[in-house]
């Protein structure tokens, strides 16, 4: 394909998956109230020991994080779709034995998403009061809305997208950008990476979070270093097969 035609292709499949975000927050925005009750949780057991609220500082406050909370619902609804854009634009860049593998990238990208925006859904309300426990309880915690739902949609689709990357990791071999030695050469960088990344998902006080995080991520980014060797090998395999019968034939 030509450059033309590659930004074509790139326009048609960033179109398809926009679509499908919006159907997904329109449907997002009736369930919207039941996540931002859900979100309030624990800004409610807070509560409990000492004065803590959410305030809405401006009068489409509500209407903002509404729509806000309907676009990540969307786009973890239709994980699927934009996700299964991204691969169909790269396919062209494999070879006919490759593109078997391209459902198994799928396949494993979306619940490996799903898996990663849970995860931040599960660890936002520990995070929450650890953060706040360090107010004095005669003092009264009150926490402008847009930046506190802001701060639990960034940590859902922040981790979310962190478990995908070792899928693409895998992508990169198969095209042939990257190799198995080069991705294992790197692990130090990798691991400073993944460290920093749980650090700034997690609060620094909470080091036993940061390395629940840190230790699944770690051990995704090193299978997908295993099956980029593993397909490395049996490239290789083939190549010396083929000398091999050429070297015959002459």
């Amino acid at each position: 394909m030509s450059l033309g035609e590659h930004l074509i292709e790139l326009r048609k499949r960033i179109f398809i998956a926009g679509i499908a975000i919006i159907i997904g927050a329109i449907a997002g925005y009736f369930v919207a109230p039941f996540v931002i009750a859900a979100i309030r949780v624990p800004i409610a057991e807070i509560a409990d020991d000492r004065n803590a609220t959410i305030m809405y500082t401006t009068v489409s406050g509500a209407f903002d994080l509404r729509i806000q909370i309907s676009f990540m619902l969307g786009i973890v609804a239709t994980s699927a779709i934009w996700l299964f854009q991204i691969f169909a634009f790269l396919v062209p860049g494999l070879t006919q034995r490759e593109k078997r593998y391209t459902f198994g990238f799928f396949f494993s990208a979306v619940p490996l998403f799903i898996a990663g925006a849970a995860t931040g859904w599960l660890i936002f309300p520990h995070t929450v009061q650890l953060l706040t426990s360090f107010s004095s309880d005669q003092d009264a915690t009150n926490l402008d809305a847009k930046p506190y739902y802001d701060f639990v949609i960034k940590l859902v689709l922040a981790i979310g997208i962190a478990f995908v990357l070792p899928v693409f990791i895998v992508l990169l071999n198969f095209i042939g950008i990257l190799s198995a030695k080069g991705i294992l050469s790197g692990w130090r960088i990798a691991l400073l990476v993944i460290t920093i990344f749980t650090a700034l998902a997690t609060p620094a006080a909470d080091p036993i979070t940061m390395f629940l995080l840190a230790i699944p991520m770690a051990a995704l980014y090193f299978i997908a270093a295993g099956i980029a060797w593993i397909h490395d090998r049996r490239q290789l395999k083939l190549a010396d097969a083929i000398d091999k019968e050429l070297a015959a034939s002459e």
